[in-house]
């Protein structure tokens, strides 16, 4: 079998994703982005449990499935529950917080981040997987 084609073009399809939330954020560069884009998937991913975030890491490019659970066997260590869900302005806030003083989110970044993402999946398995998610799950990617 040779290598599925999301695995060849994975850098490609990466670029194409990142300047997509740039240009949707409203930022100069993608190395802007990239902390938006970051924060965004950990904020998300705070906030599921593991069985959860592992069926959503499913849906994501393969970059982008490998940001998400970067970095995560630590925070699972000192966080064993899923956070709880805060309003859209706080969980911008927090997006905002990852690396500050490198992160130039907008305070649209998380719809930003959806829009792009939307996007870069493939749209109908990333919709069957968030009818699987609690609302506030749902909503968080909402455009």
């Amino acid at each position: 079998m040779p290598i599925p084609s999301e695995y060849q073009q994975a850098t490609l399809q990466f670029e194409r994703f990142m300047v997509d939330a740039r240009d949707l954020a409203g930022l100069a560069t993608t190395n802007m982005a990239w902390n938006m884009v970051v924060g965004v998937l950990y904020v998300f991913r705070r906030r599921l449990s593991v069985p959860q975030a592992l069926r959503f890491a499913e849906v994501l490019p393969p970059v982008l499935r490998a940001i998400f659970v970067t970095s995560w066997a630590g925070e699972l260590q000192g966080q064993p529950e899923p956070l709880p869900w805060l309003s859209r302005e706080a969980l911008t806030e927090e997006v905002r917080a990852l690396r500050h003083e490198h992160n130039f989110s907008p305070p649209e970044a998380i719809c930003a981040v959806a829009q792009a993402l939307r996007r870069h999946v493939d749209l109908p398995a990333f919709e069957r997987l968030l009818g699987q998610l609690p609302q506030e799950a749902r909503d968080y990617w909402k455009i």
